[in-house]
């Protein structure tokens, strides 16, 4: 259990609250796959703008559920936010996707969703 996520911050917020804590990694689940399938689209499309949206979206829960991606998924949404034409991001996208698939598997072990 949290190997490749992070519940301080979310027990801290949620007060320790089970349900909520529930609630909100059902809300990562529903919400967070979609977002990076969004983002890995967007990149291979050179898609600055939904690039920089899905990137945008993305950081808040996976700053909250801690998964050690933040600076790399920022990355990316400033790769989308300032058009870098010239730079590569599929290594760093490699790395968040990577990270949220781990999480997202462990999460639902984890929640028996």
């Amino acid at each position: 259990m949290e190997q490749y996520y992070k519940l301080h911050r979310v027990k801290e917020l949620a007060d320790n609250d089970d349900d909520f804590i529930a609630a909100l990694a059902q809300a990562f689940l529903e919400e967070v796959p979609e977002d990076a399938e969004r983002l890995k689209i967007a990149v291979a499309e050179n898609d600055y703008h939904n690039a920089y949206q899905a990137a945008h979206k993305m950081k808040p829960t996976i700053d909250l559920f801690e998964l050690g991606v933040l600076d790399t998924l920022i990355e990316v949404q400033d790769w989308g936010k300032f058009q870098k034409t010239e730079i590569d991001v599929s290594e760093q996208l490699a790395v968040v996707l990577n990270a949220v698939d781990l999480a997202v598997n462990e999460m639902k072990s984890d929640f028996n969703l």
